[in-house]
């Protein structure tokens, strides 16, 4: 799933939206950091659920064209295990390698926890939580779930409503779905370099302390 990110942006749009974050922090302290990851987690249970699912009705189906093929008075429980178990071997490989059929088996709740982890874990991880003005804000895109977080650091939190980073993420998402993922993301850093600009005038001793895009290969 690595690929994900590769086929996200353009290498000219990771050039916009490096350049969106540059022009947003001159005029606030505020550090803006976008990271897009192909996904989460690998979520192997959802290869083990598809494949089971998928292997046993089609094997239903299969035993008994097969039983009357050789010409068998029964359906021989023998055919039924031979055809799930070969199925269960293509469809477990297809679903690992495929994201719209891995995305058919995953639930929502999972979802949201393993993103909801994977967030929290790379602001800390990337180093947000140690600015000077603990003004780090994260733009956390994952690819598989269709996930957009937004994660700011203390100083942010509070000063800015929840809701204010709801209606962002909401425009990402909406920007993602029609195909308009940079447009929609330096739209976005626009906004919330507006919104810290408010809080988080800039400084005259303000510097670039984290890299202005992350994207994992």
């Amino acid at each position: 799933m690595k690929h994900l990110t590769q086929n996200f942006l353009t290498e000219n749009d990771r050039d916009r939206v490096r350049a969106a974050v540059k022009d947003a922090e001159k005029r606030t302290s505020g550090q803006i950091v976008p990271m897009i990851v192909s996904a989460s987690y690998h979520y192997p249970m959802a290869d083990v659920t598809g494949a089971s699912i998928m292997s046993f009705l089609i094997s239903v189906f299969l035993t008994d064209y097969v039983c009357r093929l050789m010409w068998m008075d029964t359906h021989d429980m023998w055919v039924f295990i031979v055809l799930f178990t070969v199925l269960f071997a293509v469809f477990h490989a297809a679903i690992h390698r495929m994201v719209p059929l891995k995305r058919l088996f995953l639930s929502k709740r999972e979802i949201d926890e393993e993103v909801r982890e994977n967030a929290i874990a790379s602001f800390y991880r990337e180093g947000l939580h140690r600015t000077r003005h603990e003004t780090g804000i994260l733009i956390f895109i994952s690819i598989l779930e269709r996930k957009v977080w937004i994660l700011a650091d203390r100083g942010i939190h509070e000063k800015v409503d929840e809701s204010t980073w709801k209606e962002i993420v909401t425009l990402i998402r909406n920007g993602i779905l029609e195909k308009r993922q940079a447009d929609a993301l330096c739209d976005a850093i626009k906004k919330i370099g507006q919104i810290l600009e408010t809080h988080f005038p800039a400084r005259k001793d303000d510097t670039d302390e984290l890299t202005n895009l992350i994207v994992e290969t």
